[in-house]
């Protein structure tokens, strides 16, 4: 987990954390887990491949692929809520990107914030979207912008 100890978190923030971890630990395929702030901070990540998954250069960066991975989700859920206005389309749910070595998820959390996994490509897609309803589900009343703000200083701590 990238995310810092939970000593001195809110039982909120360690409950978030706690779900995160489960999602990565419980889901096969996921690479890791970031969720951003509706401003597009990384909020809480997990990371258990290490450097993506053995990848040396991916460690390259403030905190290596637990920040692209929150700048990527970032970045999709601009870019689709700007498609969806576009299109008269309403709120976005869920985008879902798949290339060839591996898939990429972004699920809208009730206060504006998103949850992103990377997965690898062989994953059972319905089964990490499942699991990401239940961790969106769970998770959305909890992030409150108290909690929110502690977990963003509790991930600045890390860098």
């Amino acid at each position: 987990m990238t995310a810092p100890s939970t000593y001195g978190l809110s039982t909120q923030a360690r409950n978030l954390q706690w779900l995160l971890t489960d999602l990565v630990e419980e889901v096969p395929g996921v690479n890791s887990v970031a969720v951003v702030s509706s401003d597009g901070l990384l909020l809480l990540s997990s990371d258990p491949g290490g450097a993506a998954a053995g990848n040396p250069a991916r460690t390259k960066g403030p905190r290596g692929a637990s920040a692209d991975l929150a700048t990527i989700v970032s970045g999709l859920g601009s870019l689709t809520t700007g498609a969806a206005e576009l299109m008269d389309g309403g709120a976005v749910k869920q985008t879902m990107v798949a290339m060839e070595y591996g898939s990429v998820f972004v699920m809208a959390i009730s206060d504006g914030s998103l949850l992103g996994v990377h997965a690898t490509p062989d994953c059972d897609m319905s089964v990490v979207a499942y699991h990401m309803a239940l961790f969106v589900g769970r998770a959305g009343h909890v992030l409150t912008p108290e909690v929110r703000s502690e977990l963003r200083q509790s991930m600045e701590k890390t860098t």
